[in-house]
């Protein structure tokens, strides 16, 4: 009776153990498997000074511009600033007039291009009447240019020369000045 009784007792032990060492083995596996999916998803790195300009096309939502899809790669000889916004975003509502005025001041030579990541087109739409836009804003639905770009902050401004090159990425409200710098280094050389 003793002698059943401890080969009962092992037994269970065994199978206690088994037990354990499955679910451990399926942690383990679990763990494996999430490590690899989040290393296959993770973001690529983010652009920074120095780095080609990943190529985009977007549409358009302001009409006082001739093109409906705008493409980054179509810019030509231009230095190209993009501009990341959102209509709730104070900051950024505060540095739309200086980004108007450098607009006008250097269309010749520099294309600005104000990349919006709001959810809702109505709120854009009036977000550019209201403030009577003309800064061709572009309107990135599932946050691929964003991505892209690694744009985590708003207002988050990439200035790119025209060899396609990112010459400066600054995050956050910025001066007239500060601007203007940006806007001087990223014209074309016929221009400097």
């Amino acid at each position: 009776m003793v002698l059943d009784q401890t080969k009962n007792n092992k037994q269970n032990k065994m199978k206690k153990r088994l037990i354990f060492r499955t679910i451990m083995l399926i942690v383990i596996l679990a763990a494996v498997v999430f490590a690899l999916i989040m290393n296959l998803t993770r973001d690529r790195g983010t652009i920074e000074k120095g780095d080609t300009a990943p190529d985009f096309e977007l549409v358009q939502k302001n009409e006082n511009n001739e093109r409906d899809h705008i493409q980054l790669s179509e810019s030509g000889d231009k230095g190209v600033v993009l501009y990341f916004w959102a209509t709730y975003c104070k900051p950024c509502e505060e540095q739309f007039p200086l980004m108007e005025t450098l607009h006008s001041t250097y269309k010749k030579d520099v294309e600005v291009l104000s990349i919006n990541l709001d959810n809702s087109e109505l709120v854009i739409q009036q977000f550019v009447n209201e403030h009577d836009l003309t800064i061709p804003v572009l309107h990135d639905v599932r946050n691929e240019v964003k991505g892209l770009y690694s744009a985590s902050s708003i207002p988050s401004t990439f200035f790119i020369n025209p060899e396609g090159e990112v010459v400066e990425k600054v995050v956050g409200k910025q001066s007239m000045e500060v601007l203007e710098s940006y806007f001087k280094a990223i014209q074309s050389e016929d221009v400097k």
